[in-house]
């Protein structure tokens, strides 16, 4: 029988590979794998059901990432993906895979954290399971939420014409991870020593403590807008932009100048000469909301707190294209992060 490895596929050609064969049997199965979150319809209500795995040594590293931090940044990934489907967060469970090397108080520190991230978003912890391991810790989150008929958002529905928008900045997230591995490199080889981390907090607490958008689905609401596609950005914005373009049909054109980057993302990203543009598109981790809406709403929109156009939504057969600051173009490529090719 042939062997195929499987970072020949990568992550996301895995899934479809696995799956491209499943066919829902039950009627309450609205829908499945390929968003954000599945939709399960039960008359009126509609469930939202996300499920994260998080590995020690492949998704986190607790040289450097505390314990109660990663309580909270698991909970919080999961409750992204049920605001990117337009839904409301309401129950997790979790469950741990624990060596040996763990103890009791570092997992209640574990658990502070999660529980920080559950109250801020009014989420329940209704249970879970624990198990040995014999490689460090393992981490399996499911988050369920609820949508409203006509009002879940999922990847598939841009139209050519179409604004997209995404909220807050982008690359905060992987450069703060890249300090991060830069002074961990430093440490291992120094004795006394202490991180440089002296006004680039703001790029520690992006990889450490990210915020699921809650507030931006609450503007959406109030301003009355459903967004005809949507997408969190854990993978990178040329990633989640090519999600959104296959599901739809689609091609997108997007302005290098509008993209939203923080002045400490900027300035790191120039210590450790790296191309600050490459790093919005493709770094991954920020956990914004990345959107389209109709172009009338252009004015709306556009007055948003916190929410950015940068660019728009074109035919499928123009590609996704890049509009660089000197007029030129370039073709978008999804290069974020891709646990299983690592």
């Amino acid at each position: 029988m042939e062997r195929t490895e499987i970072s020949s596929l990568g992550e996301f050609g895995l899934i479809d590979y696995l799956t491209k064969d499943i066919e829902l049997k039950n009627e309450s199965s609205e829908k499945g794998v390929g968003d954000d979150a599945a939709v399960l319809s039960y008359g009126n209500k509609k469930t939202l059901v996300t499920t994260d795995l998080l590995l020690e040594g492949i998704h986190f590293d607790l040289m450097y990432v505390p314990l109660k931090h990663l309580g909270y940044k698991s909970a919080m990934v999961n409750i992204s993906d049920i605001y990117a489907m337009n839904g409301r967060p309401r129950q997790i469970t979790v469950s741990l895979g624990i060596s040996k090397r763990f103890s009791v108080e570092d997992l209640q520190l574990f658990y502070e954290g999660l529980y920080l991230a559950c109250q801020q978003h009014g989420v329940d912890v209704v249970g879970g399971d624990t198990s040995a391991s014999l490689t460090g810790l393992t981490i399996s989150i499911t988050c369920l939420g609820e949508g409203e008929e006509g009002r879940i958002v999922y990847r598939n529905g841009a139209k050519d014409t179409d604004l997209v928008c995404v909220s807050g900045d982008l690359g905060a997230a992987f450069m703060g991870l890249q300090l991060l591995e830069r002074e961990k490199s430093v440490y291992e080889g120094e004795e006394n020593f202490e991180p440089d981390f002296i006004g680039k907090e703001y790029l520690l607490e992006r990889q450490l403590k990210p915020e699921a958008r809650k507030d931006i689905v609450d503007l959406l609401a109030g301003e009355g807008i459903v967004p005809t596609a949507m997408i969190d950005v854990s993978d990178g914005l040329s990633s989640e932009l090519k999600h959104i373009c296959k599901q739809s049909n689609v091609g997108c054109r997007i302005y290098e100048e509008r993209i939203p980057i923080d002045y400490q993302t900027a300035l790191q990203a120039e210590q450790f000469n790296m191309n600050v543009t490459t790093v919005a598109l493709n770094g991954g981790e920020d956990y914004e909301l990345l959107f389209t809406v109709p172009l009338y709403m252009h004015d709306k929109v556009s007055k948003m707190k916190g929410v950015h156009i940068i660019g728009h939504i074109t035919k499928e057969e123009y590609g996704l294209m890049l509009e660089t600051r000197d007029g030129g173009e370039i073709a978008l490529k999804a290069q974020g992060w891709d646990s299983i090719g690592q």
